[in-house]
């Protein structure tokens, strides 16, 4: 008897395939089709991942768009209040530019993503729970458009979920979602 990890004797390769293992193929192809289809669909008709718009952008010109973003909008003690509903977040090495920001439950925001040097993640989950976030990619030279509605107020961390540097675990930011 031969051990599991030592080759086949002969010319294993030139052999036809089993009937067993031809069905079996089979059925997992059909498997994988149907999967794919799946979570197309879910995708588009689901509701459960943010599509939104994209756009290329130099990062500069974004940088300077989150800038006149941030002048526009009042400050408070808690962050930024927004001066309509677009909200600007610029990704950098190691900060969040444009958070904390203050938003309203219950009011749709289109949320601007864009970053400045490298790529970044933005993960987004409220305070008290791991089990609601989402997950996003943020890469220079494109700005995403993502609308967004807070329903429950609270305060929603922001992370970077993408490796940036040697200080990528202090890149935090903060959404404070208060009552209308």
């Amino acid at each position: 008897m031969t051990a599991p990890m030592d080759p086949p004797d002969g010319n294993w390769w030139d052999e036809p395939v089993n009937r067993r293992e031809t069905i079996w193929l089979g059925i997992a192809g059909a498997w994988s089709l149907v999967i794919f289809g799946w979570m197309s669909g879910f995708t588009r008709f689901g509701d459960q991942n943010p599509v939104g718009k994209t756009y290329d952008v130099d990062p500069g010109a974004y940088r300077d768009r989150v800038q006149e973003y941030k002048e526009a909008a009042a400050e408070t003690d808690e962050g930024i209040v927004p001066p309509n509903d677009s909200v600007y977040i610029g990704a950098m090495r190691f900060n969040w530019d444009g958070l904390p920001v203050v938003l309203e439950a219950g009011t749709e925001y289109d949320i601007h993503l864009g970053a400045y040097d490298v790529q970044h993640g933005f993960s987004i989950r409220p305070e008290e729970t791991l089990s609601k976030q989402i997950n996003l990619q943020v890469f220079p030279g494109n700005e995403w458009i993502v609308p967004m509605t807070f329903d429950e107020p609270g305060t929603y961390h922001v992370i970077c979920n993408e490796f940036c540097g040697e200080g990528h675990r202090t890149m935090h930011g903060t959404l404070i979602v208060e009552e209308p």
